[in-house]
C-alpha cells in the first residue's frame, strides 16, 4: 500500500517559527526530504531513525533536478513509507510545491499540503518593515526575482508592476537586482522610492540595507550581499527606522559552533542566539543505553542496600531514572540513600525527580568530589555509582580508598555523533567560524575524529573555548589551542565566558 507525503514549509529561517502541524509531520515521517534552506534545528525534530534526504544545492554542484525530486518522492511513498518533503518558507510560494503535489497525484500517491510562513511577509517584518500600511499602500505583490527582465517570453510584467502603488516584495533576486530596478525605472516607477534588501533575514545573520530603488542595487553589491536574501520596494520601507525591533546582543555577528550531541544543545544554542549569536550544530557526540542491559536491570533491584548513589552527569540521571521507568521500579525504592552529584546541571536533573542532593562538591569534577566525599565510617557501606562508559575509572577507586565497596554501572554510551565533516570543513576553511565550544573531554576528542587530525591546524584562527579544567586539558593534548575555561563549569558558565572573550 503506498504510503503518504507532506509538502511541508518550515518558515523562512528562525526555525521557531515553524508550525504545529510541520513539527508533527516531521516527527512522523520515515523519510525527510529537505532543501538546502532547512536548519539542523529543524532536522531534529525527525525520528531517529527517520531517513534524510539532501536535495537543495551542493558546493561545487548542480542543485537536484526537480524531476529527480519528484521521483524520490514517488519512489519513497510507493514503498509505503511516510514522507516529510521539507521546504523553507511556503512550499506554494515560489516553492514549486505544486509540482510535486502533481507528480503525486499523477502517481496515486495521496499528500497534505502543509502551509509555512513565508519569507515575503516574515522577513520584512522582522527588519521593520510592514508590507501593507493603510497611510501608504492596501497591497502587496510578491514576485520571482529569478526570472531576468529581458528573458523573452517573461511572466513577469514590469510596465504592470511599476504601475502598482502596492508594496513590491522580490525573492530571490539578488543577481539581477541591477536588471529588476532598471526595469522599474525605464517603466516609470519613480526612481526616489525607498527600497531595501535583507540578507539572511528572520536569522542571527540577517542584514538590511537601504535606499532608493535607484542606488539600492549599487549599495547591495558594495554591502557584499548574498543569498538568500529578499527586495522590498515601496513607501513602508521608509517606517524601517522607526520600527526597527530585531534584537542585537553582545554576541551578534558570531558564528559559534556547538559540539554537544543534539538532545542535549538547545539549552547552550538557545542562549547563544538570545545573544545575537549564530550557533552551528555540529554534534560530535551522542548518547545511547549500554548495549546490554542485564547487570543495569540486576542492580535496580537491589537499590535500597546502597548508602550512595552517585551520579557523575545530568546523561546519567537521564539514563538511570529512564529505566527504572522501564522496569516500573518505583522511586520509594531509594528512600533512605544518600544522594551525590558532580554538577550543577546534574543536580537540577535530579531535582525533576522531586529528590534533594545530599552532596555537591563545590568545583564540579571527579577530583573534587573525592575532595568533600564523606568516609565511610567502616563496615564497607555500598555505593552505586552510575556514569558513563568514557567517564574517569580513577573516581570507582578514589571511593573505595574512602573505605566504601562500589558498584561501578554503567548507564550510559558516549559514542561517535552525526556532525557533517563537509559543512564544517567548508566554514572553518572559508573563515566562517568565530569560536568552538567544547562542553566535555568526549565532545573534543570526537571533533578531531570527525574532523581529521590533519584538519586541526586549520582551527587556528578559531578561539577555542572549554567548560572546565579537564575540558581544556583535552583539548590541549589534541592539538587545539585553548583559549578561555570557563570560571564555572555549566553550561550559563560557558556563555558567560564567551560573552566575557567577546567583550
Amino acid at each position: 500500500m503506498p504510503g503518504k507525503v507532506y509538502i511541508t514549509g518550515v518558515g523562512p529561517g528562525d526555525y521557531k517559527l515553524i508550525t504545529l502541524k510541520a513539527i508533527e509531520c516531521i516527527s512522523r515521517a520515515d523519510v525527510i526530504v529537505y532543501d538546502r534552506l532547512v536548519s539542523d534545528r529543524i532536522l531534529g525534530f525527525a525520528r531517529k531513525d527517520a531517513e534524510l534526504i539532501y536535495v537543495g544545492k551542493i558546493p561545487g554542484l548542480h542543485a537536484v533536478s526537480q524531476e529527480k525530486i519528484n521521483g524520490i518522492l514517488v519512489e519513497k511513498a510507493l514503498e509505503g513509507k511516510v514522507v516529510a518533503r521539507v521546504k523553507g518558507g511556503d512550499p506554494f510560494v515560489f516553492g514549486r510545491g505544486g509540482e510535486e503535489a502533481e507528480a503525486l497525484r499523477e502517481n496515486g500517491i495521496e499528500f497534505e499540503i502543509v502551509p509555512g510562513v513565508t519569507s515575503a511577509v516574515a522577513v520584512p517584518a522582522y527588519a521593520g518593515i510592514p508590507v501593507t500600511h493603510r497611510d501608504f499602500c492596501s497591497s502587496f505583490h510578491v514576485i520571482t526575482g529569478h526570472e531576468r527582465p529581458d528573458k523573452e517570453n517573461s511572466l513577469v510584467d514590469y510596465g504592470e508592476l511599476a504601475g502598482l502603488r502596492g508594496t513590491l516584495v522580490f525573492l530571490m533576486g539578488v543577481k539581477s537586482l541591477p536588471e529588476i530596478c532598471q526595469s522599474l525605472i525605464d517603466n516609470g516607477k519613480d526612481r526616489g522610492t525607498p527600497a531595501a534588501v535583507i540578507e539572511k533575514g528572520t536569522t542571527s545573520e540577517q542584514r538590511k540595507i537601504t535606499g532608493t530603488l535607484e542606488d539600492i542595487a549599487q549599495k547591495a553589491a558594495e554591502a557584499g550581499v548574498r543569498s538568500p536574501a529578499i527586495t522590498v520596494i515601496g513607501d513602508v520601507v521608509s517606517l524601517n527606522g522607526k520600527l526597527d525591533w530585531f534584537p542585537r546582543g553582545k554576541l551578534t555577528g558570531k558564528r559559534i559552533i556547538v559540539t554537544r550531541s543534539r538532545e542535549q544543545a538547545s539549552k547552550l544554542v538557545d542562549k547563544i542566539e538570545e545573544l545575537g549569536g549564530m550557533a552551528i550544530e555540529f554534534p560530535t557526540i551522542r548518547i545511547e543505553g549500554p548495549e546490554d542491559f542485564t547487570h543495569f536491570d540486576q542492580v535496580l533491584k537491589r537499590l535500597p542496600g546502597y548508602e550512595w548513589l552517585v551520579f557523575t552527569s545530568e546523561n546519567g540521571v537521564k539514563a538511570f531514572f529512564g529505566r527504572m521507568m522501564t522496569n516500573r521500579i518505583d522511586i520509594r525504592s531509594l528512600a533512605g540513600v544518600k544522594l551525590a552529584a558532580i554538577g550543577e546541571a546534574t543536580m537540577e536533573a535530579l531535582n525533576k525527580y522531586g529528590l534533594n542532593v545530599d552532596y555537591v562538591p563545590e568545583k564540579y569534577t571527579n577530583r573534587e568530589l573525592l575532595k568533600g566525599f564523606p568516609p565511610s565510617g567502616g563496615d564497607s557501606p555500598k555505593i552505586l555509582l552510575a556514569r558513563g562508559n568514557l567517564s574517569d575509572k580513577k573516581l570507582v577507586e578514589g571511593l573505595k580508598a574512602k573505605g566504601y565497596e562500589v558498584e561501578d554501572l554503567i548507564v550510559y554510551r558516549t559514542v561517535l555523533g552525526d556532525g557533517r565533516r563537509e559543512d564544517i570543513l567548508e566554514m572553518i576553511e572559508e573563515g566562517g567560524i568565530d569560536y568552538i565550544t567544547f562542553t566535555s573531554s568526549s565532545t573534543v576528542r570526537n571533533f578531531v575524529s570527525i574532523l581529521g587530525q590533519e584538519n586541526i591546524s586549520k582551527t587556528s584562527g578559531i578561539k577555542v573555548l572549554c567548560i572546565g579544567p579537564v575540558t581544556a586539558k583535552t583539548a590541549e593534548e589534541s592539538g587545539l589551542k585553548v583559549t578561555a575555561v570557563a570560571d564555572r563549569y555549566t553550561i550559563d558558565g560557558l556563555v558567560e565566558k564567551l560573552v566575557e572573550e567577546v567583550g
